[in-house]
Formats: C-alpha cells, sequence, structure tokens
C-alpha cells in the first residue's frame, strides 16, 4: 500500500502546514499568549501527515520522515534553517519546555504508517501513543496543564479517531476505530486543557457507532460541541 492512501486529505488539508478546521476551531480559545506554541505544535503534526499525503512510495516517505525526525533533534543544538515551522518550534515550543528531541520522537508513529504492509495492533499503538499520546502530553505542557494519563490516552484515541477519517483502507480504517473506542474513557478536562478536551469530544462523537462516516470537520454540529465541552470539561 502507498501511503498517500493509507493517509490523504480527502477530510481536510494535510498536504500543507494548514490545521483542519476542527484544530483551527479549538485553536480560537486558546489564550493569545499561549496559542502561537500550541499552533507550532499542531503545524508540526499536519506537515509529518502532509509527508505520507503527498508520497506514494513508502521509502520516499520514511526518507522524508527522517530528514524532519534530525532536523527536530538538532533544534537542541544549533539555530532552525529557514524552514517556517522549524523556525515556529523553535521560537515559541522549545522556550515552553518541550525539546527538539521530545518532538522528534513523535516521528515514531508516523513512521509507522508508511508500511505497505496492514497494520497490526502493535502498529496502531506506537502510531496512537508517539503520534497522539505525546502530541497530546506536548500540548498540555505548553497550555499549562498537568499531563497525566487520561490526557495521553484521549490523544491516543483522537489520533485513532483520525487514521480512521482519513484512510482509503477499510480494514485499517476499522482496525483504528475500535483501538480508539477502547481509549475513550470518562475524563472531566480542567480549564486550562480544554482546547485538547475539545479534540477528545470530537473524537468521541465520531466513535458513536450510529454516526454516519464521515461527519464534516468545522460543521455545526461540530462547533456546538466545542462550545458544550468549554462550558462543561466534558
Amino acid at each position: 500500500m502507498d501511503s498517500s492512501l493509507r493517509w490523504n486529505d480527502r477530510n481536510g488539508p494535510m498536504t500543507s502546514s494548514d490545521l483542519d478546521p476542527d484544530r483551527t476551531l479549538a485553536l480560537s480559545y486558546v489564550p493569545a499568549a499561549r496559542r502561537p506554541a500550541l499552533a507550532a505544535l499542531w503545524r508540526l503534526d499536519a506537515t509529518l501527515g502532509a509527508v505520507l499525503a503527498a508520497g506514494r512510495e513508502p521509502l520516499i516517505g520514511r526518507i522524508k520522515l527522517a530528514w524532519w525526525r534530525d532536523s527536530l533533534e538538532k533544534l537542541d543544538r544549533e539555530g532552525p534553517p529557514a524552514e517556517p515551522v522549524l523556525q515556529a518550534l523553535a521560537a515559541h515550543v522549545l522556550p515552553g519546555g518541550v525539546s527538539g528531541a521530545d518532538l522528534a520522537r513523535m516521528e515514531d508513529g508516523w513512521s509507522m504508517l508508511c508500511s505497505p504492509e496492514p497494520l497490526t495492533n502493535s502498529d496502531l499503538d506506537l502510531y496512537a501513543s508517539r503520534r497522539g499520546g505525546l502530541g497530546f502530553r506536548y500540548a498540555a505542557i505548553l497550555l499549562g496543564g498537568n499531563p497525566g494519563d487520561g490526557v495521553e490516552q484521549a490523544g491516543e484515541a483522537w489520533a485513532l479517531i483520525d487514521l480512521a477519517r482519513r484512510s482509503a483502507d477499510p480494514a485499517d480504517a476499522e482496525a483504528a476505530l475500535a483501538a480508539a473506542r477502547l481509549r475513550l474513557g470518562p475524563f472531566r478536562w480542567p480549564r486550562p486543557l480544554r482546547p485538547l478536551g475539545m479534540l477528545a469530544a470530537l473524537a468521541r462523537r465520531d466513535a458513536e457507532p450510529d454516526r454516519p462516516r464521515w461527519e464534516r470537520q468545522g460543521a455545526p454540529g461540530r462547533m456546538l460541541r466545542l462550545l458544550r465541552h468549554r462550558i462543561t470539561g466534558y
């Protein structure tokens, strides 16, 4: 399987560092002082996804992801190159307590999607923990909250739902959806972390068995769900 089938942009703009509509809405509720850091982190995630969406050869995808991993690690010891995503990370994320080496660990999750073979449960676990779990953990740090176990588990579920939403392979999509449902437990989000909780709430909405596949990101019903979460934390 080529990586553009496993991860594609049919449900959102994943061919650049642009954010999908759900994250764009959630970002609007982040305090202005912390918004650039979270935006930079999420644009890194979008950029790594764009590597897969733009390529058909798994080997080429791995090579490009390896470049990103090396570039992120270098941020800890030298200035960023003339690349906007890396420059934003150096300016806003590293001062917030998340290192380049931390960010580089997220590449492990994305590289799992470069395999031409069907995804195993172990593949999905690694993808979920490194992309979603670490992504939510780092986001919580940048938001000034506590990145506890509930946060990382919610991040894993969100990442799996995003994979199910974007994959053109029905078997991969169903496996990711089933794995996400195992991680969607009850959790009341503290106010500083509710922009993250908004994404978790949308993942729970998408995982409902009787909901049609797939609701458009940024749709009015999703916006209302974000507002409800902002008020209640659920």
